[in-house]
């Protein structure tokens, strides 16, 4: 069972994207990368629109997120969503283990 959690990071200028970048650029995104349990940390941006981006993060279990709920990482989150003034929605998403099913692989090349 895999968590994943989309994050959906809003503001104004421009800050979500810089948030973003600077995520990226102070390492914090390789740090959590390597966080035991992290199976993904990617931020993609829509194309509808310019002052949202959107992070996918997903995780292996409950545990591994509550670690890294606790860990150095979030402060350094914390604190860059602040400087950006940064507000967020939250979608949270429990893996199916069952697979995809046979009506649907039609649809996937």
């Amino acid at each position: 069972m895999a968590i994943t959690i989309n994050i959906y990071y809003s503001g104004e200028g421009g800050n979500a994207k810089k948030f973003a970048e600077e995520m990226i650029s102070s390492g914090t995104v390789k740090d959590i990368r390597a966080e035991d349990g992290n199976i993904r940390y990617e931020y993609f941006f829509p194309m509808d629109d310019k002052e949202t981006v959107l992070l996918i993060d997903s995780w292996k279990d409950q545990s591994s997120l509550d670690k890294h709920h606790a860990s150095p990482m979030m402060t350094k989150i914390i604190e860059l969503r602040d400087k950006y003034d940064l507000h967020m929605k939250v979608e949270r998403y429990v893996s199916d283990e069952s697979g995809v099913p046979s009506t649907d692989e039609k649809f996937i090349r």
